[in-house]
């Protein structure tokens, strides 16, 4: 846990060992700069030169400054050159990410960070901040629960003080404050995600819900197997039928205060792991299926998010929890399902299987809750991941003003999104002879991501409805410095961005 400190007073007025600056390209060197090298006796305009420093993106050097008894360290990270009128935000996330990582390396329990201007990337003061403490925390997250050798755990807690101009310390405050609560929230979801299956079954899911909405006063309902089998949920119930442990179905409820407000759900994914079934995956693509259930991680810590951020709408979590495993009970291919809408789909690969408790869910929502809008969240395809890579998140959507609200809102989290085709052409795919629908799509028509979306928007009506296909950008997202290998928390930031700043 890292704790953010706003100060108002110029850096060297805070004693540390390390300081942080972020410079863009062709910087001038700082008043406040020059008195710190001055202090040590280095002429650091000359030694950066020397470094080759420019303040160019990636670019990040450690200064050691020596005096008698100790080394104090200036830290410099680049940021590029303005593009246009701005320098893409995006460019300070990674440089935060890039700084924490180097604080961690060399072992400093504190470290004080000059505030660059906030009109550089093309956002106000709040803004500003609320990155800042965002990153900070993801970047200093490490999953090391289970390590027992104390030479590779990490320092996790350490203290920050942020400097600023006296003018913008309330609004700086503020930011860090939401910052923190959003921060808390993709970590949360993170090591929800990196604990292995065993310690993370659908029902300890289930419970960490139920935790959340006691603590922030959330409606919150839970369905157990029983129920979900009465109610005629047949696609989560087919899916949890070769595991022991029940399924579940979560449903919290945050409520704005506003008497006339819209109603959003969020729908996330909740395999807490995913074998294939009966139509088991190869051993080496089910070593990471612990994060199967990322979709329904990142809802829930968005609820809490919600809870305490307490936006101008009305927002329904939902999540089907299951194991998808196999036993003598499991589904089995060439099985026909009836979900709680009256549709039904023939089962032709049991590992198609997030489409079939994601049917029930949005069902469910679009008929007890009527919302405006829907967005469901999931690891869905590899196909997506293929597509996409691991640095995009695929949208599908045939309402517009859908795709421009995501969109907008990931350009503001961070959280990249790519919009995907959901053209009328790929609808036949997946009709079946023997039911309504088949839950793999015809191979002649390839473009597995979006077959499974048209599959999923047979339950959700006339409801503008978006589908976030996270199988890529969920888990091992490599070269972005405020990620680690394991989970990303992908989607709460943007979840969080778009209940936020949702407009009726």
């Amino acid at each position: 846990m890292i704790t953010i400190t706003v100060s108002d007073k110029a850096p060297l007025k805070i004693k540390s060992r390390l300081y942080v600056f972020i410079l863009e390209e062709n910087f001038s060197i700082s008043s406040d700069v020059q008195e710190l090298g001055k202090t040590h006796g280095v002429d650091i305009k000359a030694v950066l030169k020397e470094m080759e420093f420019a303040g160019k993106a990636k670019q990040i050097q450690v200064v050691p400054l020596y005096d008698e008894k100790t080394v104090t360290y200036a830290v410099f990270a680049g940021v590029g050159k303005a593009d246009k009128k701005a320098i893409d935000i995006e460019q300070y996330r990674r440089a935060i990410g890039r700084v924490t990582r180097k604080v961690v390396s060399h072992k400093c329990e504190s470290f004080v960070l000059q505030a660059p201007q906030a009109q550089i990337f093309g956002v106000n003061v709040h803004e500003l901040a609320r990155q800042t403490a965002i990153i900070l925390n993801m970047a200093a997250y490490h999953f090391d629960e289970f390590i027992t050798d104390a030479d590779r755990k990490e320092c996790k807690v350490f203290d920050v003080t942020i400097c600023v101009k006296k003018q913008e310390l309330a609004d700086f405050q503020q930011g860090v404050h939401e910052g923190e609560i959003i921060a808390q929230a993709v970590n949360k979801a993170r090591h929800w995600i990196d604990l292995p299956a065993n310690c993370l079954t659908p029902p300890h899911l289930a419970d960490k819900a139920i935790d959340i909405a006691k603590k922030h006063k959330l409606d919150i309902t839970v369905f157990n197997e029983e129920q979900i089998n009465k109610m005629g949920m047949g696609g989560l119930a087919a899916v949890s039928r070769g595991s022991d442990l029940e399924c579940r179905l979560a449903i919290m409820e945050y409520k704005t205060k506003k008497k006339v407000a819209p109603t959003v759900a969020f729908v996330g994914k909740g395999i807490t792991f995913d074998s294939g079934g009966l139509s088991i995956k190869p051993a080496s693509n089910m070593e990471t299926m612990k994060e199967d259930m990322s979709g329904a991680a990142a809802v829930i810590t968005t609820m809490e998010a919600l809870a305490q951020l307490k936006p101008d709408i009305n927002v329904i979590g939902i999540t089907p929890l299951s194991e998808n495993l196999p036993s003598g009970k499991a589904t089995k291919p060439g099985d026909i399902v009836r979900f709680y809408n009256g549709k039904t789909a023939e089962i032709k690969n049991t590992d198609a299987e997030g489409r079939l408790i994601l049917a029930d869910a949005l069902s469910y929502a679009v008929k007890h809750y009527k919302p405006d809008a829907i967005i469901d969240v999931a690891t869905l395809t590899g196909s997506c991941a293929y597509a996409l890579g691991p640095f995009f998140t695929g949208i599908f959507s045939e309402h517009d003003e859908m795709v421009d609200r995501v969109t907008h809102a990931s350009k503001t989290s961070g959280d990249r999104v790519w919009r995907m085709p959901m053209d009328a052409d790929y609808r036949p795919a997946i009709k079946s002879e023997v039911a309504d629908l088949c839950n793999i799509g015809q191979s002649r028509y390839m473009a597995g991501a979006v077959t499974a979306a048209h599959f999923l928007q047979n339950f959700v009506g006339d409801t503008p409805w978006l589908h976030c296909d996270i199988a890529g950008t969920a888990f091992d997202v490599p070269d972005l410095p405020y990620y680690r290998p394991g989970a990303t928390g992908a989607g709460v930031r943007l979840l969080i961005d778009l209940a936020m700043s949702w407009k009726k």
